[in-house]
């Protein structure tokens, strides 16, 4: 597994293969080499390569993808509009202890470490409110709001009623933070309007960032302990990013209020709202970005999850939006 100092000088990078004709990938000399034509444009050291994400089409040599796995990184195909259609990456399939006390856990652990999750995806949300200045949600003080929502959390007994509370906490943060910027409702993959499409595309990035660091520690990524099994749902990636969402809707919210949101880079077209391909890219570097901030956060966060589960003991620690 990728240790701490080396995850450190780790990068990601996002390719816009469609804007390179004939692009090709190719490994020489520990470079990931981006070619058009068969002429060298740009080149990216494997070695500091955590996770690299492509839109468009292109070739890439089978060298390539063997040395991108061995080095611990990950490799995502995207459609235009940012949905990942395939990825390559490292596993640790074998570590089978790991995977064998994921499938062990009580639903009382797995209840106790969920309502840890939801607590801390709390905690950054009246984080971001206070440094927003928001000084009210649900015509409740911050503090107040967070009192109560903390001692229902504590109170749940079954993963159903916390999913609920949860539910309740994310409208209520969403109508507060983003008031505005002329918030709708939160509807995911829906393409209701803009910031909707904005964020779908930063989770995108998040989900699959986390995923990444999952599969290289050896979990089974579809078996979570919040987000329950479901097919082909990799759930515990989902519950893994609940208290870092809070770094996309920062990012959106920034977008906003530095004049980098501009509504002429969207369009409209069958009762749905599109981002323009060519407008795109800015949007995907902010994320990846704001993500990059943070990497040493989710990495942590994981690596001490991983040994929660492997050891039996301790407890998920706080990650702490800055």
């Amino acid at each position: 597994m990728i240790q701490a100092p080396d995850f450190k000088e780790r990068q990601i990078f996002f390719l816009d293969a469609m804007k390179i004709p004939d692009c090709q990938l190719s490994l020489r000399n520990e470079n990931i080499l981006i070619r058009e034509d068969g002429k060298t444009k740009d080149k990216i050291p494997v070695n500091k390569l955590v996770a690299i994400f492509i839109i468009g089409d292109l070739t890439i040599t089978s060298k390539l993808l063997q040395k991108i796995s061995r080095v611990g990184a990950s490799l995502y195909f995207l459609k235009r509009n940012f949905e990942t259609y395939a990825n390559t990456g490292a596993y640790a399939e074998g570590n089978y202890i790991l995977r064998q006390k994921q499938y062990s856990l009580s639903p009382e652990q797995s209840l106790k470490i969920s309502q840890k999750i939801v607590a801390n995806k709390l905690r950054n949300s009246i984080a971001l409110l206070r440094s927003a200045g928001i000084k009210k949600i649900n015509k409740k003080s911050r503090l107040q709001y967070k009192r109560e929502m903390r001692q229902k959390i504590k109170n749940t007994n079954d993963l159903a009623s916390l999913r609920g509370i949860e539910g309740v906490i994310s409208k209520d943060f969403f109508s507060a933070y983003f008031s505005k910027i002329n918030w709708y409702r939160r509807v995911p993959r829906g393409k209701v309007d803009e910031n909707n499409i904005l964020l779908d595309m930063g989770y995108n990035f998040l989900f699959h960032f986390i995923d990444s660091i999952l599969r290289v520690y050896g979990f089974d990524t579809y078996k979570g302990i919040y987000h329950q099994l479901f097919f082909q749902r990799k759930s515990l990636a989902c519950d893994m990013m609940e208290p870092f969402r809070c770094i996309i809707e920062k990012a959106l919210f920034k977008m906003h209020t530095l004049g980098q949101f501009d509504k002429k880079d969207f369009g409209y077209k069958q009762g749905q709202y599109y981002l323009s391909y060519k407008n795109s890219g800015k949007y995907a570097k902010i994320f990846l970005q704001e993500i990059l901030r943070y990497k040493m956060d989710i990495y942590h966060y994981i690596r001490n999850y991983y040994y929660l589960i492997l050891n039996e003991e301790g407890e998920v620690k706080d990650f702490v939006i800055r």
